[in-house]
Order: C-alpha cells, then structure tokens, then sequence
C-alpha cells in the first residue's frame, strides 16, 4: 500500500473513532501523536485537520449531492470517507489528481463498509469533481 494511501486509512480511523467517541478528532490525533501511537505519515494530520477545518462546507457539499441520503443515514465509513474525498477534491494538494482521491476513496469504501458503498461514493464524488470549480 502506497504511503498517501496509508495516510488516509489512518485519517479514516481517526475520523471514523472520534465520532464515535464524540471527540474533537485534532485532539485525539494529538493525543495518538504524543503517545508514539500517532501516525508516520503528515499527510494523515493534514486530511484530519483539512477535514475539521472545513468541515462544514464539506458537509454542506455532501448534503447537496448526496440525492435521498441525509448524512446522518449514512454509514460513519461512508460518511467520513466521503469528507476526506471532498477535502482532497477542494482543498487538497495540488499534486493528488482528482481522481485519485475518487479512486482511493472508493478502494476504503470497498474494503470497509457496504457493497453499495462504492456505486455510492463513486457517484458522489464523481458529482463533486464535475463541479469542483464552482464549490470553493
């Protein structure tokens, strides 16, 4: 596995067990940092703090674009998934094509949630990317 792809699994599980937990996921990535349990990769601290910065256009993306789903209905994987597709989209570098960050969000949907998921997200994001000059 690639190392940016590593980097956004680890953001996934930050993401995913902050909700979880109801915690601020920068806290709990700080936390795992200063316990030597933190990640390696920097691109893993960028996508979580990409992703709490502009977490709520982000979501107001998704809610835009995700036809018949609220955020809540979605699964956390999904949902948080989809959040670090959108802030790679939008805000992320320059040097990650846009469908790259589809294509590596669709590879975590696959392994980790539901068969629909990918059909789900691909179409979502595939949206996003249409429009993304006009979202910023």
């Amino acid at each position: 596995m690639a190392a940016r792809s590593k980097a956004r699994k680890r953001a996934l599980d930050v993401l995913f067990a902050s909700e979880l937990r109801s915690e601020d996921p920068v806290e709990a990535l700080q936390r795992a940092i200063d316990a030597g349990e933190g990640p390696t990769n920097d691109y893993t601290a960028t996508l979580v703090r990409g992703v709490v910065e502009h977490r709520e256009r982000i979501d107001e993306v998704l809610t835009t674009y995700s036809k018949g789903w609220t955020l809540g209905r979605m699964p956390a994987v999904d949902r948080n998934v989809l959040r670090i597709g959108v802030y790679e989209l939008l805000w992320g570098d320059a040097d990650v094509p846009g469908t790259v960050a589809v294509s590596e969000a669709l590879h975590l949907v696959q392994d980790l949630s539901t068969d629909e998921s990918p059909t789900f997200v691909n179409g979502l994001l595939g949206a996003v990317l249409k429009d993304r000059a006009s979202l910023v």
